[in-house]
């Protein structure tokens, strides 16, 4: 179905909206479309599919408008955007190591094509964009934890690139009036997430090398902490955010965290044991662009937008790591017919 047309799913008096959203194959991205979808919510997505997967939309392929496509296609982003009530911006080409190996590739998905994307929602007339910012943008800020108004300092590429179109998306609401909220990501993980690259998130690498039997790096001493985030917490402030008042929301960074941080060690000690995996770490040189704590002050989402973690980090870590074991049974399963 071409993206101009929104699939209508039902219509039972409840008030529906219409999203758009970005990077739709992706972890984050399909667990927003599932979640609209069983909202009652028409939902269309763009992907170009270089990270992202269809597998990850099987279920709802049926239910929802989506088309390949990469967010430097102006013409293709411009026709996705018509219509469209609210767009969730997850698309973006993510990874700290990535950018530093190769910057210029990532500065144009990721600066290049969300300039596009606002072009096009300003023209379409979006009532409002919410943007999948990164707390990379805090550096090595020494002060734990993160809090909005602190002075970013971008250590990479990746957390430069994040945070200009932080600043994009505020300046398209002053220039023009376009609605954009900003939420920094913190460390966010769970089912879906890809665990078979070199840039997958830190949870999935883990678990997916302890499931076949190889132990995992952890790069540094161990000591390096995070705030791990569920998900479906991310899922729920992308929410808070479009709904929100104008003038508690626009144009305005909400940091998206627990507020708790776990240390790579810890993260390596529970997955083990929950998959009964005997090895210790390797450990390897520390990965640079990489900060050694973050940790999430979110008393601002908490309080504006009535963000709370839904899901804490040991229940989040259980419900991922069975779902890769469930995952791998299946496909084993099916490698054997």
């Amino acid at each position: 179905m071409h993206p101009t047309a929104f699939r209508l799913l039902k219509d039972d008096g409840a008030k529906m909206a219409r999203y758009l959203i970005t990077g739709i194959a992706g972890f984050i991205g399909s667990t927003l479309a599932h979640t609209l979808v069983e909202q009652g919510h028409q939902v269309r997505g763009i992907d170009n599919l270089s990270t992202g997967t269809l597998d990850n939309l099987a279920d709802i392929s049926s239910e929802i408008s989506f088309e390949k496509m990469d967010l430097q296609d102006v013409a293709g982003v411009k026709a996705a955007c018509e219509g469209a009530d609210y767009i969730l911006h997850q698309g973006a080409l993510a990874s700290v190591p990535r950018s530093v190996k190769d910057p210029l590739t990532s500065h144009e998905s990721n600066i290049n094509g969300t300039l596009n994307l606002l072009i096009a929602a300003r023209d379409a007339k979006v009532k409002r964009i919410v943007y999948a910012a990164s707390s990379s943008a805090y550096g090595d800020q020494p002060t734990q934890p993160k809090q909005e108004d602190m002075l970013p300092r971008p250590l990479s590429p990746y957390a430069v690139q994040k945070l200009t179109c932080e600043y994009y998306i505020q300046a398209f609401y002053r220039a023009y009036g376009l609605e954009g909220v900003c939420l920094r990501y913190f460390n966010i993980f769970g089912p879906r997430q890809a665990a078979d690259s070199p840039y997958s998130g830190v949870i999935a690498q883990f678990t997916f090398k302890m499931m076949a039997g190889e132990t995992p790096t952890i790069f540094g001493d161990g000591l390096t902490s995070r705030d791990f985030n569920y998900v479906d917490n991310a899922v729920s402030a992308n929410l808070l955010a479009c709904q929100a008042p104008s003038e508690v929301a626009t144009g305005r960074v909400f940091n998206v965290g627990t507020g708790h941080s776990h240390t790579l060690n810890e993260v390596y000690a529970t997955i083990a044991e929950r998959l009964g995996f005997k090895g210790k770490p390797n450990y390897g040189p520390e990965r640079a662009g990489d900060i050694k704590h973050s940790l999430a002050d979110i008393t601002r989402a908490t309080a504006e937008l009535g963000y709370k973690p839904k899901v804490h980090f040991h229940e989040g870590l259980k419900k991922t790591v069975d779902w890769y074991v469930s995952e791998n049974e299946k496909n084993a399963v099916g490698a054997s017919r």
